[in-house]
């Protein structure tokens, strides 16, 4: 049997939609057929904490709409169980709703956009 866990951290102002957030996860991992137990990790985060993040991580100091660690990148990391453990995906929430502002969609649907894409990477698939 599957077991699909995916943990979400918020900022406690953000009210965001959890089930709509891990069924977005579940929608890609099911399009992708990935098969077995997995993991992976969202954090809603304001844009104080993602300039944090992409200066220490990406040597940029600036926010951005996400960013996503993956579990696979560097050095082996030794897990005390058999599920596939994807990474991190971390979304500015202030950015979120300024790219939905701007591209006339939902929050939830721009959320939901975002999940895909920073999971796509997680997956290895990278935009050329």
């Amino acid at each position: 049997m599957q077991k699909i866990s995916i943990p979400i951290f918020v900022e406690s102002r953000y009210k965001i939609n959890r089930k709509r957030i891990k069924q977005a996860v579940l929608d890609v991992i099911k399009k992708n057929e990935i098969v077995g137990s997995v993991e992976v990790s969202v954090a809603i985060v304001g844009d104080r904490k993602m300039r944090q993040l992409s200066k220490k991580y990406k040597g940029e100091d600036k926010t951005r709409n996400i960013l996503s660690f993956s579990q696979t990148e560097g050095g082996a990391i030794k897990i005390p169980t058999d599920a596939l453990r994807l990474g991190d995906i971390v979304l500015s929430y202030p950015q979120v709703i300024n790219d939905a502002i701007r591209d006339e969609m939902l929050v939830d649907d721009k959320v939901d956009q975002l999940i895909e894409h920073g999971l796509g990477h997680l997956l290895g698939l990278h935009h050329e």
